[in-house]
């Protein structure tokens, strides 16, 4: 027997219509280059978007042509994001702290027709353009500069669109909707191409109150740029439940982001912990400063927060919220929260669940699989994270590496983890970047997690030194707190109650700054090439 529903399609169109119709009035705030102020409505959004898409079309971009956007995050990039998609488009976020050979790579890679820049990111696209020529360019104009030559404004081709009564493109919820690049940490960057029906079963599921618990009563920022696995989602989520959303602009300083968070009563920001920290030590310093709204959600990605920046935010009434995820997964996988049955144990034990990566979101399904098969739920067992569900990528653009799928279908994460009996997921280390001592797994992780909570200790990171005797040791790359140098002896002595005596680093070095990848990961590929020539 059928059930009796409706074949609805999911597809984007309809979060468009609903954010346009419903939620008119809700604003959509911006700061441009220069800190300038933008300031309009969701029905103001809606009819530039709509028009946006019909402009697209009548400069010949047909269905399924990829279209990118190189800009920092604003509302004409939000305006591109629908625009692009709702008019049949694929959406391609370029990743501007990128390499401008890795730029041109990647728009090769996917085909991109157009491009759609900030002006003040031409710059960097005149580099990428020496490589790969685009059919179109438009620029956004932040000021009255002469556009470059042979390219198109914004503003201009926004105002050929004459048709009122324009209407969307027929779409299959399987069609697809954007792509997005892995970080390339190793070997090329892969294509990752999300499908109309992926994207808003993922908003739904960002939408849960055991999620992100986007809601019209939200006012959002992101931080997190559009570019890093679409802005991990939450715009799409943001327009269909029309929250109030702001934009930094290319402003991601500590400063810009307290002031917005205290004008704007923000209620959910969502970026990386380095940015995160960053906001913490101005709060150390200026407190009672900004006035937050109460309950702040910090929504914390990319890579893990340590317990003292957990506790530090909560200080200030930010409420850390840790997710996982990848840009394969569209990107949430697991989110931290506690259950109902676990919120009767002491605070610091409560902690402790809040610190792993979280449980998998419904639909999500989440194994750990070692050398001996599947691994038991036991928080010790260690092996490679795989992951599937309906907005998990089930292969690569253009065919890249197919080994990253088993043969019954999981994809395989590179990420070490363990499983707790309660079904939390905790990451340990990643494939490359286990440490493995006397045959043993060391997690850099939670070695890293341990040693930044030292009050002198601003930012760690845990390397495998080859050794002699060992195979493998812990090498720790400290950057420390101004005027300070704790010693390998205090340093030990500080994480020694946390770990087996064997899993304590055998040296330390001391830094100014450790490499990061745009999407704030500390760069382990960059420290072992740094320090390859240790000695032990």
């Amino acid at each position: 027997m059928d059930g009796l529903m409706m074949n609805y399609q999911l597809t984007l169109p309809p979060i468009l219509e609903r954010a346009g119709t419903l939620f008119k009035d809700t604003e959509i705030v911006s700061l441009l280059p220069g800190k300038v102020e933008h300031r309009y409505t969701y029905g103001e959004y809606y009819q530039r978007t709509r028009k946006f898409a019909q402009a697209l079309q009548k400069l010949g971009m047909k269905k399924g042509d990829r279209v990118a956007t190189l800009a920092w995050n604003h509302y004409r990039h939000l305006e591109s994001y629908f625009g692009i998609i709702c008019g049949g488009g694929v959406l391609h976020t370029l990743n501007l702290r990128l390499h401008p050979s890795d730029i041109s790579y990647i728009a090769k890679d996917a085909g991109d027709k157009y491009v759609i820049v900030d002006d003040v990111l031409y710059e960097l696209l005149e580099d990428v353009i020496k490589d790969y020529q685009f059919e179109k360019i438009i620029v956004i104009r932040h000021d009255d500069k002469p556009l470059p030559e042979g390219t198109l404004d914004y503003e201009e081709l926004l105002a050929t669109a004459t048709d009122e009564n324009w209407d969307y493109p027929e779409f299959s919820e399987n069609d697809a909707l954007g792509i997005c690049y892995t970080s390339g940490t190793t070997g090329r960057p892969k294509g990752v191409v999300y499908s109309h029906r992926g994207t808003v079963m993922h908003s739904f599921a960002s939408c849960m109150v055991d999620c992100n618990a986007i809601a019209n009563s939200d006012s959002i920022l992101s931080i997190v740029p559009l570019f890093h696995a679409n802005g991990w989602g939450i715009p799409f989520a943001a327009l269909m439940v029309g929250a109030k959303y702001v934009f930094p602009g290319p402003f991601l300083d500590a400063l810009t982001t307290l002031d917005l968070l205290d004008k704007e009563q923000i209620t959910l920001a969502a970026g990386v912990p380095t940015i995160w920290s960053g906001i913490l030590g101005e709060l150390t310093k200026n407190p009672g400063k900004w006035k937050l709204t109460p309950g702040c959600r910090a929504a914390c990605g990319g890579s893990a927060p340590p317990e003292s920046l957990i506790l530090g935010l909560a200080e200030h009434g930010l409420r850390v919220m840790q997710a996982w995820g990848m840009t394969e997964l569209s990107p949430l996988g697991t989110f931290g929260y506690l259950k109902h049955s676990l919120k009767s144990l002491p605070e610091k034990e409560q902690v402790t669940y809040l610190t792993k990566q979280g449980l998998p979101l419904p639909y999500v399904e989440c194994r750990v699989v070692s050398d001996e098969g599947v691994a038991p739920w036991d928080e010790t067992t260690m092996g490679e994270l795989q992951v599937r569900g309906p907005w998990v990528a089930s292969g690569y653009m253009n065919g890249a590496d197919p080994d990253k799928w088993t043969s019954d279908g999981w994809f395989r994460t590179g990420d070490i983890a363990v499983i707790d009996p309660e079904g939390y997921v905790k990451l340990t280390d990643r494939t490359k970047d286990v440490i493995k001592s006397g045959g043993e797994w060391i997690s850099s992780v939670d070695l890293e997690n341990a040693l930044v909570a030292h009050p002198d200790v601003r930012e760690a990171a845990v390397i495998a030194i080859v050794h002699p005797k060992w195979d493998e040791r812990p090498l720790a790359v400290i950057v420390p707190e101004d005027g300070k140098k704790p010693t390998k002896e205090d340093l030990n002595e500080f994480i020694k109650d946390k770990f087996a005596k064997w899993w304590l680093p055998e040296a330390y070095t001391y830094v100014e700054e450790i490499p990061h990848t745009s999407t704030g990961k500390i760069q382990k590929l960059k420290l072992r090439e740094m320090f390859k020539d240790w000695k032990w």
